[in-house]
């Protein structure tokens, strides 16, 4: 069973940030964290990211960016990545955690979210209907 899913994209300030508060909404009762390969620590969501969540119901304004860790993977049942880049980087660097990472838009032809970072506002409310559709493939074989 999934009761521990881990999202992950670059800065985790973007787009992980919006999965994880869709997924800990859609999937209440398990534990949902996300990270960056390359995050900015400490950093909270972009205003865009918080703006469009809440616009959607979802309050992510409490969010800090964290760097992704080999115990993070260990702990996860489920590593969902934003694009193949980010899958690239956990299986180059921790080969072991191959079975259990997936992109997001697996079950769209493996889809990529694109990076709205210092996009418009426009660009993140599409990856969130994106990524909304995303985690509703997931809820149907996760549930």
């Amino acid at each position: 069973m999934f009761n521990r899913i881990l999202v992950i994209c670059t800065g985790n300030i973007c787009r992980s940030p919006i999965a994880e508060g869709l997924l800990k909404a859609k999937l209440p009762g398990k534990t949902v964290l996300s990270a960056g390969t390359g995050a900015m620590i400490g950093d909270p969501a972009d205003a865009n990211s918080v703006e469009v969540s809440s616009a959607h119901g979802l309050d992510i304004s409490a969010h800090r960016a964290q760097q992704l860790t080999q115990p993070m993977l260990q702990a996860a049942d489920l590593v969902l990545t934003l694009d193949a880049s980010h899958s690239a980087w956990i299986n180059a660097r921790y080969p072991q955690y191959r079975g259990k990472v997936h992109k997001l838009g697996k079950w769209r032809q493996d889809e990529d979210v694109p990076d709205p970072y210092r996009a418009p506002k426009a660009m993140f409310e599409q990856v969130y209907q994106q990524m909304d559709g995303h985690v509703n493939d997931w809820l149907a074989r996760l549930k």
